[in-house]
C-alpha cells in the first residue's frame, strides 16, 4: 500500500489525493502537522532522496528562519533532521512512499505510472 506524507490543507496534497483517488490507488495518509514525524523516517528520506529534494527552500517557512537558523539546519544531517522535525513545513510535499521508493513533490506523470 502507498503511504503519503504531508499536511492536509496544502494545494499539492489536494492534487495528490485527487489523482490517487481518480486512479483508484489505495493509500494511507500521515499528516505530520498533526502526527509529527520521527527522525528515523526523515533520515531514510534524506538517505534515499537527498537534502535538495526533501528540504523546501522556496517556502515561507525557510525564508522566515534567520540566516543563523538556516546555517544551523544545513550544518549537519542531525541538525537538518531536527529543523525538519521542529518546522515540518520545511519538508517538500507530498512525500509518497511506494514499493519502489519515494516520489517527492506532486508529479502527475510519476503518479499515473503507479497505475501501469
Amino acid at each position: 500500500m502507498l503511504k503519503i506524507y504531508g499536511i492536509k490543507n496544502c494545494n499539492s496534497m489536494k492534487k495528490a489525493f485527487d489523482l490517487l483517488n481518480e486512479l483508484g490507488l489505495a493509500y494511507e495518509f500521515h499528516d505530520y502537522k498533526k502526527q509529527g514525524i520521527d527522525a528515523e523516517t526523515l533520515k531514510h528520506w534524506l538517505d534515499a532522496e537527498g537534502q535538495d529534494k526533501i528540504l523546501n527552500k522556496k517556502g515561507t517557512t525557510w525564508r522566515k528562519l534567520s540566516e543563523a537558523e538556516q546555517a544551523q539546519a544545513l550544518s549537519s544531517e542531525a541538525d537538518l533532521i531536527e529543523a525538519l522535525r521542529t518546522h515540518n513545513s520545511l519538508i517538500k510535499r507530498p512525500v509518497l512512499a511506494t514499493a519502489d521508493g519515494f516520489i517527492v513533490g506532486f508529479d502527475e506523470t510519476a503518479y499515473r505510472a503507479l497505475n501501469g
